[in-house]
């Protein structure tokens, strides 16, 4: 696939900006807070109708206007698509595909696919584990969009629960008569918890098999074959079987076992909002152990093993968005990123500065430099 361009209408410091993208590599270069990450947030959103920098709409659209928007053409192997949202200040954002307003965002998922590597993802390792999770949800909504649904499920079912165990905690609190909440009310969430948690559960653990040995390539190449890198998937409801029937019971009988201590905290224990993915070199836990080159090294083979994972799914390869992120690279790490890219994936790269790059980079790519809001 390839962006072939982008417009910006009051959208963060754009007030009115198209770009043209002629070549497999563009380079935005300019100081920093002068537009060149919101450029490529905007191709974030396109791509998974969410930002990593905010959850509100209101946050991206310029100045105090009411109506931002991103539209942008693509070419697949299928044809050219047309893609736009429209954010609104106090209302629910409108998304289309090829001039037709799309009912169920859903649907707009899955047309423009993209990794992306910024200098916070350098805290994927040494961060919590919701850092993570959110990896692993972003990877496969990329991935498999239908995903986006069942996590939202997950989500909401999360949610009601909790509220019923809060509320039913005041209820003890005021009139001292009930230990719990109601046994029948609590057991239908419980078993809509259970239901959509397998859900989410089987589709992380597979992914996670997926990524794993494309990582351990990529990190084998990076270190010149020193370290070896693995990969786990640790679900807080233990996974024995593929079998969502079996997975499903395992959940249940987590619930039980952990329903007093629900009680006193007042909150859900049990699913896969408690999941964590464990990264070890050589045997070692890299977030605990690992030197900071380790990290970065590690980093940068995920990201790899995503260009390579999403592209055997889809069958194109994704656009490779990089923020200001070969300034936190050594050489070395640099050069084996730059090479991986060669002319195979569309890429947008904002820097500071151009010294990253050889000659046969800048010759093979479009420049252009951004300031104040402005691309030129």
């Amino acid at each position: 696939m390839y962006l072939r361009s982008l417009h910006l209408r009051q959208f963060r410091n754009y007030l009115d900006q198209s770009v043209e993208f002629s070549a497999p590599k563009t380079i935005l270069v300019g100081d920093n807070a002068q537009g060149k990450s919101n450029l490529l947030e905007a191709v974030e959103l396109l791509s998974t109708l969410r930002s990593h920098r905010t959850s509100r709409d209101r946050d991206l659209i310029r100045d105090v206007d009411a109506i931002g928007q991103i539209s942008a053409q693509l070419e697949r192997d299928l044809g050219s698509v047309d893609l736009a949202i429209t954010l609104r200040n106090s209302s629910r954002r409108t998304v289309a595909l090829n001039g037709q307003s799309l009912r169920r965002q859903l649907d707009f998922l899955g047309t423009l696919n993209i990794v992306q590597f910024s200098s916070l993802d350098l805290d994927l390792v040494r961060g919590g584990p919701e850092q993570r999770r959110n990896w692993l949800d972003s990877l496969l909504i990329q991935l498999e969009p239908i995903y986006a649904s069942i996590l939202q499920q997950y989500t909401h079912i999360l949610r009601q629960r909790n509220a019923l165990l809060r509320q039913e905690t005041g209820v003890r609190t005021q009139v001292a008569t009930s230990n719990q909440p109601p046994a029948s009310e609590l057991a239908l969430w419980d078993a809509q918890l259970a239901v959509a948690g397998t859900r989410v559960i089987r589709r992380r653990s597979r992914v996670v098999q997926r990524i794993a040995p494309l990582a351990t390539y990529w990190h084998r190449q990076i270190s010149g074959s020193t370290e070896e890198l693995m990969i786990s998937y640790l679900p807080n409801v233990e996974l024995q079987s593929d079998d969502p029937t079996i997975v499903q019971q395992t959940f249940l009988a987590k619930i039980q076992e952990r329903a007093i201590a629900e009680q006193y905290q007042h909150t859900t224990l049990v699913g896969p909002h408690r999941d964590e993915v464990n990264f070890s070199i050589n045997q070692t836990s890299a977030r605990q152990y690992g030197s900071q080159g380790q990290q970065r090294t590690l980093v940068l083979a995920l990201k790899l093993a995503e260009l390579k994972l999403i592209e055997d799914v889809i069958g194109e390869p994704p656009l490779l968005l990089l923020d200001d992120v070969l300034a936190e690279l050594d050489l070395n790490r640099q050069n084996q990123l730059l090479d991986a890219i060669q002319d195979r994936f569309q890429t947008l790269i904002t820097t500071t500065h151009l010294g990253s790059f050889d000659a046969q980079w800048l010759n093979s790519s479009q420049v252009f430099t951004v300031k104040a809001g402005q691309v030129l």
